[in-house]
């Protein structure tokens, strides 16, 4: 575990939502690489209890054939089509993933796999050729897998899902030129013909502050992890803020482990307590900017009351990682709110796969099945004009498990996200998602004190 852990280190998907069913508690939104490792093997350990039903168990050992037709049989008996046989003209799709990687990695990377098949089944594949290729985990592996990819003839590759792979096989489609989809919200990869699927973490900041500003809230306090995750959090943060004229009472950053988290907690609270007071005696501060996932949370919760912060003055605003059904045990958090995307789509994807290969998904298989989705929409065009630029950054979007993808100009995926007040059961619906839109940059919000641009 301890090497799976090492090399999901270079995940950067700081937005991996679960790796587990979408009732485990632990996220894959705000995982970055230290912290997924260290995550990563708490699950095997037993740390994690609740991510302890990551499929592993019930997923078959992984397959590195890469042959789409070993899933067709589990497609027939759940009564869905099965794609036509290969024949020559089909858009050719190769999706590289770590189907030989150890342990929860390689469980990982087959349902990854039986989600991209059934994107295939769910539509009408007829002209389309899906191909799913071994990376072995490894740097090494994907370049060499994207190699083959190339000389087999693909069109556009899907993957990889670690940060380094995807570093690897970039030279190799360039050179090609053939674009690439990667399972990643990594920035630093982006560049010409590289298209990131997985959710960004800045989206996640502007669209629950914009939703808070609208709602009133002008003065923000945050308490951050000290990491890659809350520097990405903390600028954004500061640009929406800035950019309409709100007021930032403080900012605490904690580190992991220890008393770190107890004394930044402490600080905040002393902060917010001495920043002066309006006339109901209320803190200046009225939103609490608390990015996380449900692990940290647990033990973050006691500690907001500890530190006398008062959640029903001052709101807590989270991120997507906030989405679990348990987590409004804790009153605490009751009240608060966070962004996610529509839950209808991935709960009907969740119920087709489990009815195809008896298994619940891994909430990132469903970045296989957008990507997949993604290449189909864009196939049906003749050879010369289908997966161009254009194509994928076209202003209609493309429909997915987690609601609709729009493409910025940039590789950067932009996703519709709602807005959810956390109940002590669940969560419910207090803006839905809108139609995704290309991203406000932070420095063009207006500054006017009305409602601020959506920016979701």
């Amino acid at each position: 575990m301890l090497r799976l852990g090492q090399r999901l280190a270079n995940l950067q998907v700081t937005n991996w939502r679960h790796l587990g069913p979408s009732t485990a508690t632990a996220s894959w939104r705000t995982a970055t690489p230290g912290r997924l490792a260290a995550w990563l093997a708490a699950v095997c350990t037993g740390l994690v209890l609740a991510a302890c039903a990551v499929n592993a168990p019930n997923l078959p050992p992984p397959d590195t054939t890469g042959s789409l037709p070993t899933s067709q049989s589990a497609a027939k008996s759940a009564g869905l089509s099965t794609p036509a046989t290969t024949r020559p003209g089909k858009a050719k799709v190769v999706m590289l993933l770590p189907l030989s990687g150890q342990g929860q990695l390689g469980a990982v990377a087959k349902a990854m796999k039986q989600a991209g098949e059934l994107a295939l089944f769910d539509r009408n594949a007829a002209e389309f050729d899906l191909v799913v290729k071994d990376d072995k985990g490894t740097p090494e592996g994907a370049r060499a897998a994207a190699e083959e990819a190339v000389r087999e003839g693909a069109e556009v590759i899907l993957g990889p899902l670690l940060s380094a792979s995807v570093e690897a096989a970039i030279p190799v489609a360039a050179e090609a030129r053939i674009p690439l989809v990667a399972f990643s919200n990594d920035r630093r990869l982006m560049r010409p013909g590289v298209y990131l699927l997985s959710f960004m973490p800045d989206q996640d900041v502007e669209r629950i502050v914009a939703y808070a500003l609208a709602s009133g809230r002008r003065n923000f306090a945050a308490l951050l992890p000290d990491d890659a995750y809350g520097q990405i959090v903390e600028e954004t943060f500061k640009k929406v803020i800035g950019s309409v004229q709100g007021n930032i009472v403080a900012i605490e950053r904690y580190s992991r482990g220890g008393a770190g988290t107890l004394e930044a907690t402490r600080r905040l609270g002393e902060a917010l307590s001495g920043a002066g007071t309006s006339g109901d005696g209320s803190t200046v501060a009225d939103a609490l900017l608390l990015p996380g996932e449900p692990e940290t949370l647990t033990s973050i919760g006691p500690l907001i009351a500890y530190a006398r912060i008062d959640t029903t003055r001052v709101k807590l605003l989270g991120t997507a990682g906030w989405e679990s059904p348990n987590l409004g045990r804790d009153p605490t958090f009751v009240g608060g709110w966070y962004p996610a995307p529509d839950q209808k789509g991935w709960q009907t994807f969740q119920e087709r796969f489990a009815k195809a290969f008896g298994t619940t998904p891994p909430r990132i298989a469903a970045l296989a099945f957008d990507g997949v989705g993604v290449a189909l929409a864009l196939s049906g065009a003749s050879p010369q004009d289908r997966f161009t630029p254009s194509g994928f950054t076209r202003a209609s979007g493309f429909q997915g498990a987690d609601g609709t993808i729009r493409f910025q100009s940039d590789g950067a995926v932009v996703r519709a996200l709602g807005i959810y007040e956390v109940q002590s059961v669940g969560a419910r619906v207090v803006e839905p998602a809108a139609a995704a839109a290309p991203a406000v940059p932070a420095t063009s919000l207006p500054r006017s004190a009305g409602r601020p641009a959506q920016l979701n």
